[in-house]
């Protein structure tokens, strides 16, 4: 799926919670909502790498929280792209792709 296209699915996805939930995704929100879930990976991954309590799960589902706030975080980040306009692949490739080796 291209990032434009995900974009817009998060985008539906997170609308439709915050409705349901009464949020108001003001600009505040969007960055403390990606800060909250830097910090579920932050515990994900201290958690895979065997530095966190595991909390009675197994392997597999500490790997499987790992991922899902990997995805967790990388949805924020596209909602706050799409907030303030800014396109996320044009932007990596001044940034990163730059420095792509010939």
């Amino acid at each position: 799926m291209h990032i434009d296209e995900l974009s817009n699915e998060v985008e539906q996805v997170s609308a439709f919670y915050a409705e349901r939930h009464g949020i108001d995704r003001t600009n505040d929100w969007f960055l403390l909502k990606l800060n909250e879930e830097v910090g579920e990976l932050t515990q994900a991954y201290l958690a895979r790498a065997g530095q966190a309590r595991d909390k009675g799960r197994t392997k597999e589902e500490v790997e499987t929280d790992f991922r899902s706030e990997l995805a967790d975080v990388l949805a924020q980040l596209l909602l706050i792209a799409r907030r303030f306009d800014v396109d996320l692949s044009d932007e990596v490739e001044k940034k990163w792709l730059v420095w792509k080796p010939l």
